[in-house]
């Protein structure tokens, strides 16, 4: 990749709750989406996670806690975790791809990383609505 075309890629950054693991990523961002499948709500805690991909090689993992931990979660991905405070921040999974959790962004309310699509509808609870704008 060129400067000049490196320079015209956004750059995200975020972390986990105690700050010991940081990440930067260079865009752009792919895939954002929402998932209420039962991997995804026991990894979050939450009824449906919030993710977006970038390729493995855009990520950079610059906090003082290093790479986060990995808890192999199925056939092709694990899920990523700080190990001091536990927070999850997404999955490595083996395509390479790396998923993040917008949470975990520091400004997770950038416009291109709104999600476009749900995964798993049907494992939500069925009082629980996710609206979802195409882009």
């Amino acid at each position: 990749m060129s400067k000049v075309s490196a320079a015209k890629l956004p750059t995200y950054s975020g972390g986990c709750l105690c700050g010991a693991v940081r990440f930067e990523v260079l865009g752009p961002a792919a895939k954002p989406h929402t998932c209420s499948c039962r991997s995804c709500q026991r990894h979050t805690g939450a009824l449906t996670a919030s993710w977006v991909e970038f390729a493995s090689g855009e990520v950079r993992w610059t906090g003082p806690g290093g790479v986060p931990s990995l808890f192999r979660s199925s056939d092709y991905s694990s899920r990523a975790f700080c190990p001091a405070c536990g927070s999850s921040l997404g999955a490595v999974d083996d395509e390479p791809v790396v998923a993040l959790l917008l949470g975990v962004f520091d400004k997770p309310d950038a416009v291109e990383l709104m999600p476009t699509a749900h995964s798993f509808e049907d494992g939500r609870p069925k009082w629980w609505h996710i609206e979802v704008e195409a882009g």
